[in-house]
């Protein structure tokens, strides 16, 4: 069995993700960075009709059917987009009988937001948060579980899955969300390579999108 797991690890990964207003696709060849390609794209209201044409031109019907990870981000996001990109996800992994796993939107930029503020220190905690159009915010934990003082090393615990908080807590670190597509599809490609080998093939069917908030707010 470990053999087999071993093997499986040098396949392609594919990561799906959304923000507010763009939809994008990372590809992994060989666990090598130097292969990684990216699409990234603005959306309006055209997002149903361009998410499956642009996959297949982001990517082969043959390499396609050689991915061996497949990995989506549920949100916050766009409401109609993260819906949409898992949708697509579980689909995939099911018709190609491949690993799914999935991240939230905050959890993938929470290392890229802890290097550019130099939080390295172990147990460390943060909240990154994003403010709704109405009351209140969407706000998500994060702590430091790493020692190490290079940002390439830092591991990221998510300890509090995003949701909707009437006010923040002034005593608490802080950080707006912004959203930076091609870090944080890199960034998805590296969880889902970390989290290889403890996904199964029925995996796709717990993925769900993160809904913390109702699609008009």
């Amino acid at each position: 069995m470990t053999v087999k797991l071993k093997q499986r690890e040098n396949y392609p990964t594919l990561v799906i993700h959304s923000t507010d207003n763009s939809f994008c696709f990372g590809y992994r060849k060989n666990n090598n960075l130097k292969f990684d390609e990216f699409f990234i794209k603005k959306f309006d209201n055209d997002l149903c009709n361009n998410l499956i044409n642009d996959l297949n031109k982001f990517i082969s019907k043959e390499n396609l059917q050689k991915i061996n990870k497949l990995s989506v981000s549920i949100g916050p996001a766009n409401f109609n987009a993260s819906r949409l990109i898992v949708v697509l996800a579980r689909t995939i992994s099911q018709q190609i009988n491949c690993p799914l796993d999935s991240f939230s939107s905050f959890e993938i930029m929470a290392k890229r937001i802890a290097s550019e503020n130099n939080i390295f220190i172990n147990k460390k905690s943060f909240w990154i948060y994003k403010k709704l159009k109405r009351k209140g915010f969407i706000a998500g934990k994060y702590e430091i579980c790493h020692n190490e003082k290079t940002p390439s090393d830092l591991i990221i615990r998510e300890t509090v899955l995003p949701k909707v908080v009437k006010e923040l807590e002034s005593k608490e670190i802080l950080f707006e969300a912004i959203y930076d597509d091609k870090e944080d599809l890199k960034e998805l490609l590296n969880l889902s390579n970390k989290n290889l080998l403890n996904s199964n093939v029925d995996s796709w069917k717990t993925v769900l999108p993160l809904y913390p908030i109702s699609p008009i707010n």
